[in-house]
């Protein structure tokens, strides 16, 4: 589906309202999985139920582990650490964090496991990850090519107690291997290598220690032991669905506000709404808040200054080339924009009417669709891919419309 943005700058009333937006994907995903693993009935409050958390439920139903969900209340029954099943297979699609987080907890199990993904997850990174499994003493063979999406893994009978991983191209690794070492029934450290945002790796330790597990840090190092406890969840908004609506107030002026938005966040991109306070052009390293270079990409059109977005060359290989989807989306509305290997320059301008192309990406299509809040013409091809994260997106949108 194709949808069309109302050009609404300066045609609004500036009253104040208020959106809601579902819970964090990424909270979601830790307390899926943390529920999974613990002993007892675990139950989460404002879950957030779309396409990639969906996948993740099944994924954890395909492995015998109990989970019914009602709305956005969901209830897991944990399998204490260990899986009842010596086999499975499961399709984490387009889902990272399931990509990620769901072969480090079958490398903990004995039994013998196959994971098939989307076209899109085969060129996604998660080699640094597999290499450190096997070093755990998981033995994987590869359906097409090594060290990728999709195949199969045999877990390892006997765990390594010291892991050594390379997070720079992600986080998520070191978080998928803190969440399961406790799976190994002993003392598992865990040495992390390379450079990358710690943010969610921060909010990974949070979590485990809600269900119950304390790791111990030193330096870079982590030191994991314990048992998971199951225990009523409450599940934060998505501050990356958020953003979008602090960024359309930037170029706006308008006054929405996010329910149940909380001042001390887990969350890394409530650096984003930080930065929109004040920005107004200038260079950024967006490291640690990067998946909201997009967002601000698509506003920094209206800024006075130029934007340079940097540090964020690890965007390249999310769901798309998102530097590089930037740059044809931008030049689509002749907006002066450079590509930079790291990032991008974009350089102030009147956005002019175009068809934006999503790339199947879903933050690609909700973020350029601020963009045409304030330009006429401006267009989002096949945007349905924000089922992703975000089904009613443009739903919200237009509602606001009416509202603002």
């Amino acid at each position: 589906m194709n949808f069309e943005v109302k050009n609404i700058y300066g045609k609004t009333k500036n009253s104040p309202v208020s959106v809601s937006v579902p819970g964090s994907k990424s909270i979601t995903a830790r307390a899926l999985l943390l529920a999974a693993l613990a002993d007892g009935e675990s139950t989460l409050y404002g879950a957030q139920l779309s396409d990639d958390c969906k996948t993740f439920l099944n994924c954890l139903k395909a492995f015998g582990i109990e989970c019914a969900a009602d709305g956005t209340t969901v209830k897991i029954k944990g399998c204490g650490g260990k899986l009842d099943c010596s086999s499975a297979e499961i399709d984490v699609g387009s889902a990272g964090t399931a990509a990620r987080f769901l072969p480090a907890f079958l490398a903990f199990q004995r039994g013998k496991f196959t994971l098939n993904c989307s076209e899109q997850m085969k060129r996604r990174p998660v080699a640094p990850l597999i290499e450190t499994l096997k070093t755990l003493g998981a033995e994987f063979t590869f359906s097409e090519k090594e060290n990728s999406y999709p195949f199969k893994i045999n877990g390892a009978s006997n765990p390594a107690a010291e892991l050594t991983v390379d997070i720079s191209e992600s986080s998520q690794f070191l978080s998928a291997l803190l969440i399961s070492a406790v799976c190994a029934g002993k003392r598992v450290n865990i040495k992390a290598v390379g450079g990358h945002g710690l943010d969610y790796v921060e909010m990974t330790l949070n979590m485990m220690w809600s269900f119950g597990v304390t790791v111990k840090e030193e330096g870079n190092t982590y030191s994991v032991e314990g048992r998971y406890s199951a225990k009523k969840y409450d599940i934060e908004p998505d501050v990356s669905a958020a953003c979008y609506f602090y960024a359309m107030n930037k170029i706006l002026g308008t006054k929405a506000s996010v329910n149940g938005m909380l001042a001390h966040s887990m969350q890394g991109d409530k650096k984003f709404i930080s930065l929109l306070k004040d920005f107004d052009g200038g260079k950024v390293d967006m490291r640690d808040f990067s998946d909201q270079a997009l967002t601000l990409a698509a506003i920094a059109p209206y800024l006075s200054k130029p934007t340079e977005i940097c540090g964020v060359a690890h965007i390249r290989r999310q769901e798309c080339d998102r530097i590089h989807a930037m740059r044809v989306n931008l030049e689509k509305m002749r907006v002066g924009c450079e590509e930079r290997a790291d990032g991008i320059i974009i350089y102030p301008a009147a956005p002019q009417p175009a068809e934006i192309e999503t790339f199947g990406d879903h933050r690609v299509a909700m973020s350029f669709a601020l963009t045409g809040l304030r330009a006429d013409g401006i267009i989002i091809k096949n945007a349905e891919v924000c089922s992703k994260t975000f089904k009613e997106y443009f739903e919200v949108l237009e509602k606001l419309w009416n509202e603002l």
